[in-house]
């Protein structure tokens, strides 16, 4: 086996550690270069597509505290926003995803699935469209710590949320 002289190695980890920082930086959610025609947004409640009921209202509402909490965007009424992000739940199951040799079910899997639209109002530009955003949480019946199926509900409306906040706030 060849091996690099030592100052070769050291070059190569310090240029390997230099990527790596930098790419760390990428996925800041505020990195405070807002494009004016989308810095005032508002957040449609989304269609709620599936049997679940207030699913849409749930997981609206929890995109707008995200935006409200990050602070590189502000959510307004229509009327005054720039941007508006309109969407759909398109998919709500539960899955079993572990069983006992006697077939019991001991552990389910909830899915949920979004499809967003982002517009800028004065042009009709969109920045995303029909863009899905899917988040899974687990739940194991029985559970000692507490699992339930709105706990893994809440575990997967979180993925979706993080997500959505990456791609509105650094996706432009």
């Amino acid at each position: 086996m060849r091996m690099l002289p030592r100052g070769a190695a050291c070059g190569a980890a310090l240029l390997a550690m230099v990527f790596f920082a930098a790419g760390c930086g990428v996925y800041s959610a505020s990195s405070g270069r807002v494009d004016e025609n989308i810095k005032r947004v508002y957040v449609d409640y989304f269609e709620n597509l599936t049997s679940q009921p207030n699913i849409g209202v749930d997981l609206t509402d929890e995109v707008i505290s995200a935006i409200q909490e990050d602070n590189t965007l502000k959510v307004v009424p229509e009327e005054s926003a720039d941007s508006i992000i309109t969407g759909r739940v398109t998919q709500y199951n539960l899955q079993e995803q572990f069983a006992r040799q006697d077939l019991t079910v001991t552990e389910y899997k909830v899915q949920i699935s979004v499809v967003l639209t982002f517009t800028i109002k004065e042009t009709g530009e969109t920045l995303f469209a029909n863009k899905k955003f899917s988040g899974n949480g687990n739940y194991v019946l029985d559970d000692p710590q507490g699992t339930t199926e709105e706990t893994a509900r809440a575990e997967a409306a979180g993925e979706i949320v993080r997500d959505i906040l990456a791609q509105v706030v650094e996706g432009w």
